[in-house]
């Protein structure tokens, strides 16, 4: 039995990283019903993986002078280790704020 996703469609949500919009991407989505769904500019905020980012850069690179790269990956490696153990679904996000209300204007470029 092969699984479906609602409306036979996967939507994927992309910043405006320009190669996210490349003819050959397009069309490739287009032949796998694929729907790219881009946020906001200057809404890098909204992409929760921006946090998780953050969060290696600031634990794992902040304030260290690895002596080699192999050093720096270990300890990136271990960082990560460290939070998927400890990871929680993020449940509710930003539920107070005005973006999320349907009548909210946005900035579009």
């Amino acid at each position: 039995m092969r699984r479906r996703r609602p409306d036979d469609r996967l939507y994927l949500i992309c910043d405006n990283f320009s190669p996210h919009k490349h003819p050959e991407v397009r069309a490739w989505c287009a032949a796998n019903h694929v729907e790219l769904v881009f946020l906001p500019t200057y809404a890098s905020w909204l992409n929760w993986i921006e946090a998780e980012f953050a969060a290696v850069r600031y634990f794992t690179l902040g304030g260290t002078d690895h002596r080699t790269h192999a050093e720096q990956d270990t300890a990136i490696g271990a960082y990560i280790r460290w939070r998927n153990q400890r990871a929680k679904p993020k449940a509710s996000f930003a539920t107070g704020s005005k973006i999320r209300h349907p009548g909210h204007p946005f900035k579009t470029a």
